[in-house]
């Protein structure tokens, strides 16, 4: 910083104010079960496909408006606890575990609000809303300041989940959770010390709740253009006015401009949604598969970034993933070097500026997928993906090849005539399957009925 400009900031707003110039706010939004295509904007805006005209989430298309959508955007794992062990510790779920039960207890290795304090001490750290389930450590032993505690599926209703609506006060707690995390940003905000906040909102997972007025006006809407159901629609949308909130919130404390807002999903979209048509169009339209597959359905997610340095409606189709957050936001954050010989992610700044390069450095070039208890594991590099099935040993039994840019709903399998891609691949992946342990005990391969 030059040095004129660093006295002038101390003379007129005082130290704190020149801490939060270096290291910006970072606020992430991840909501549960919510599909790739599932918004009323579109997530690739060369596929007509990739959104919903019957859906209306203004917030999330106001993200991707003023910032950049990633069409290539990953959970870390199909089911939510893996993917937030992930994103916790930046590692792929076949290190820290595929499956809700996992060995891996988070709080004895580094973690996201770990290596933001690394980078910079004066970060206040929140976490509010579902934490996962079976995580073993507590937000706090895992360097949170504020959390909401052991949060699981529960604490955002389960009960009668297979009903197609709830009518209740709170639904999903999206409005408690809202509250929560404003007062907290507030808070910061007065101390001028610069926040993480991760807003983990239960909706849109299993059991819908939403308003009696959130209801009526989808049942008057008319019906859903795909599997799901009107309620449905309806709790999609007051998820999405929390996250208005949260927008505003911003611009009211005219932090908007020092404060990254990174918008993703746990897992893809739920196969069914009760009181949903099964005979309409599927709800991860127009990608295969769904939440518990390593088809793209299963994985592929909404993920958009506005912040600082972002141009507004940028688009990025370089293949990223969540577990790339924690090495992310430790950059954002001012740190440099390395963080932990166990990270998997590599950190995505560079293309926040430059979307059209793909320089993100990881361990393993590709990003990796694995869910042994469904027989499967996949490696997705540049426009190729490689999706094998696999024995209860992660071994590699078979494998197909799809090109997911040309043939998002992987309908053909190009092994055959890419021989060569497919062994690179197959040879990756094993190499990497063999060198980390999945920490999760093991199960015979059967449906999760979650």
């Amino acid at each position: 910083m030059n040095k004129k400009l660093y006295c002038l900031l101390i003379t007129l707003f005082g130290f704190t104010a020149v801490l939060q110039a270096d290291s910006p706010n970072i606020i992430l939004i991840l909501t549960d079960d919510q599909g790739w295509s599932q918004r009323s904007g579109l997530m690739d805006p060369e596929n007509p496909k990739s959104g919903s005209s019957y859906l209306h989430t203004p917030a999330m298309d106001r993200i991707a408006a003023e910032g950049m959508r990633f069409t290539g955007g990953y959970s870390p794992a199909p089911l939510c606890t893996p993917t937030r062990r992930s994103i916790l510790c930046g590692t792929s779920a076949a290190r820290s575990g595929t499956e809700f039960a996992s060995e891996w207890v988070p709080a004895d290795h580094m973690t996201l609000p770990r290596a933001l304090k690394q980078a910079n001490p004066n970060y206040q750290c929140a976490h509010f809303g579902k934490w996962g389930e079976k995580m073993i450590s507590s937000p706090e032993e895992c360097g949170y300041d504020v959390s909401d505690g052991h949060t699981g599926n529960v604490t955002g209703g389960m009960a009668d989940k297979m009903q197609p609506a709830h009518i209740v006060e709170d639904p999903k707690r999206t409005g408690s959770v809202t509250d929560r995390s404003i007062k907290f940003i507030r808070e910061q905000t007065n101390t001028g010390k610069p926040f993480y906040v991760q807003v983990s909102y239960y909706a849109v997972h299993l059991r819908t709740e939403l308003l009696q007025s959130s209801l009526e006006k989808y049942q008057n809407k008319g019906v859903p253009d795909r599997a799901y159901s009107q309620g449905w629609a309806g709790m999609l949308e007051e998820l999405d006015s929390g996250i208005g909130r949260l927008l505003g919130e911003l611009d009211s404390l005219g932090i908007s401009d020092h404060t990254y807002v990174v918008f993703t999903t746990d897992n893809g979209g739920r196969g069914t949604v009760p009181g949903g048509n099964p005979k309409s169009l599927a709800v991860n339209a127009p990608l295969s598969g769904a939440k518990h597959s390593l088809l793209e359905g299963g994985i592929r997610v909404p993920l958009m970034v506005r912040g600082p340095s972002i141009k507004a409606g940028s688009v990025c189709r370089t293949p990223v993933a969540g577990y790339d957050f924690l090495p992310t936001f430790h950059e954002l954050a001012g740190g440099r070097g390395k963080l932990s010989d166990e990270l998997d992610g590599g950190s995505i700044v560079t293309l926040f500026s430059r979307p059209e390069t793909d320089s993100v450095k990881r361990p393993i070039d590709g990003l990796v997928f694995s869910r042994p208890r469904q027989g499967m594991a996949a490696i997705r590099a540049g426009q190729w993906k490689l999706l094998a099935d696999v024995n209860a040993k992660r071994e590699i039994q078979s494998a197909k090849l799809f090109n997911v840019v040309a043939d998002i709903a992987e309908a053909h399998d190009l092994s055959t005539t890419h021989p060569d891609k497919a062994k690179q691949l197959h040879t990756r992946l094993k190499t990497y399957l063999e060198t980390v342990v999945d920490p999760s005990p093991t199960m015979k391969r059967r449906k999760n009925s979650e």
